[in-house]
């Protein structure tokens, strides 16, 4: 099961559902979890299919997003691609876009916020938004929170918008009230989170079901 394999599954359910091919995730999630079983050599498929299943759900947004960010005249790219590359191996440009996210601890030195996609404007190497993509918010929600503070808390860095984006396979943001912690954070401490269900949540100005993330886009970059 290759990550290209997950695209074409993707594209049936785009062929099949349309418009609401996103509402679908996790019922491809399951498909692809029963391909990724019968390929799988080990002891422990469950772990296994942890890890892919997160890294997997991040490629499918990247996938699912990229040419509508490039209509827009934004790119995208992965955050681990500016964490694990060294300095002499990036180019200048992509040098000075990982410059323009760095945090501030003072002597401890600077750092990367544990983001997972980064949109950015090529023309100056400008951050529009970040992007935390996980299956479940209890895997990253609270310190997904703390990114958005720190990055809050800089003059160079205080403009970027962190998104949550998520199947929200637990259901914290399906209620606005009674509020669950997760939801919570969404609401106050980040500049929104967008969910991929079938089931409507409860929306509001900051929780949306993902089909408003390309709009709330072009809205911000007005």
């Amino acid at each position: 099961m290759t990550i290209q394999d997950i695209y074409n599954i993707y594209d049936n359910y785009k062929k099949k559902y349309g418009y609401d091919a996103y509402k679908y995730i996790s019922q491809l999630l399951k498909e692809v979890k029963s391909k990724h079983k019968k390929d799988f050599e080990g002891q422990d498929h469950e772990q296994s299919w942890r890890s892919f299943k997160g890294k997997s759900f991040e490629r499918l947004i990247e996938y699912i997003i990229k040419d509508q960010i490039k209509e827009l005249g934004l790119e995208l790219i992965n955050g681990n691609k500016l964490e694990r590359t060294k300095a002499e191996n990036l180019s200048e440009e992509l040098n000075l876009l990982k410059r323009n996210l760095l945090v501030d601890y003072g002597k401890y030195g600077c750092h990367l916020p544990d983001v997972d996609l980064i949109i950015y404007r090529p023309q100056d190497m400008k951050i529009i938004a970040v992007l935390s993509i996980k299956v479940t918010l209890r895997e990253r929600i609270a310190q997904t929170g703390y990114w958005k503070t720190k990055l809050s808390h800089n003059s160079y860095t205080k403009h970027i918008k962190l998104f949550f984006i998520t199947p929200d396979e637990d259901n914290t943001l399906f209620e606005a009230f009674p509020t669950k912690k997760g939801r919570a954070i969404v609401e106050i401490d980040l500049d929104g989170g967008y969910v991929l269900s079938e089931t409507n949540i409860q929306e509001s100005n900051k929780v949306k079901m993902f089909d408003k993330f390309i709009d709330d886009l072009k809205e911000l970059i007005k």
